[in-house]
């Protein structure tokens, strides 16, 4: 994909030889996943597995619509879909000659530091969404001990061995156990369901008689889908104590505890007033 955009729109060598400032990938490949990102969000394409990218329904009727490339509101609308892009003018208030905003007018009002911090969480968001695809992608068997990692990651059990993974046929719905006491007396009870549909409440109730028949009153329903209105009142009147946690919440704990993702230092200078205090 990358050398055949790279040829269609006529880079050079050179060109495909530019990295990036951390020198850690290459500008133009960096660029194009930037722009299928875009085109996923916008839900024009798609990435089944890794590697491989198709346009859906919808971006296949966009493309026939534009066969020469977007217009400039739409190519707005697409590559920046979590600002609020100010739309250009079409009937202005009497002065024809008035600059209409401009995508640069946004990024010039905006401080360094926001756009550091909105840099951060777009990258967050790209992170997240790409997490949660490579979840689906995977088997069971994988996110199950995935839902264990993250769940040691956060100060659950005092070792990793104390973090079972039991999932398989005739697990009544269990699919790990966490002893949160070396003598294993206490214990919480784990569903991850890899999950693309809404779950509601006959998964929560049917998870509630899991944990009834261990005689047990600690779970958490982990899941990358989300959960129904319904689902959620259930989960509040449960005896005891169950936690839900959609696909959301699991890709941000995920980066938060560093599952799954690698973080880089940013080092962003400031003066240090208190050195030029003279005493």
């Amino acid at each position: 994909m990358h050398d055949a955009v790279a040829d269609a729109v006529g880079l050079t060598e050179e060109d495909r030889q530019a990295l990036l400032p951390s020198k850690s990938q290459a500008v133009y490949k960096n660029r194009i996943g930037w722009a299928h990102d875009r085109l996923k969000r916008a839900g024009y394409s798609t990435s089944p597995r890794r590697g491989y990218w198709f346009l859906t329904d919808e971006g296949r009727k966009v493309f026939e619509k534009y066969p020469n490339g977007l217009p400039e509101k739409e190519l707005d609308r697409v590559a920046y879909p979590s600002r609020d892009i100010r739309l250009r003018q079409d009937d202005s208030d009497g002065d024809d000659q008035q600059p209409k905003p401009s995508t640069v007018d946004l990024q010039v009002e905006q401080s360094p530091d926001e756009r550091i911090d909105e840099a951060l969480r777009e990258l967050r968001e790209s992170v997240a969404r790409e997490l949660l695809d490579d979840i689906l992608r995977a088997s069971p068997r994988f996110f199950e001990n995935l839902v264990l990692d993250l769940l040691h990651a956060m100060g659950y059990g005092t070792s990793r061995a104390d973090l079972q993974r039991v999932g398989g046929s005739g697990d009544g719905g269990i699919d790990g156990v966490i002893s949160l006491d070396r003598l294993g007396l206490e214990k919480v009870y784990v569903q991850a369901k890899r999950w693309q549909n809404t779950v509601g409440s006959p998964q929560i109730h049917a998870f509630m008689g899991a944990l009834q028949l261990k005689g047990a009153d600690k779970g958490i329903f982990i899941t990358t889908a989300s959960f129904s209105k319904d689902a959620r009142k259930a989960a509040a009147l449960a005896h005891g104590s169950v936690v839900l946690v959609d696909g959301e919440q699991l890709a941000n704990l995920m980066i938060d505890q560093g599952v799954g993702v690698t973080n880089k230092a940013l080092h962003i200078p400031h003066v240090d007033s208190d050195y030029f205090e003279e005493t």
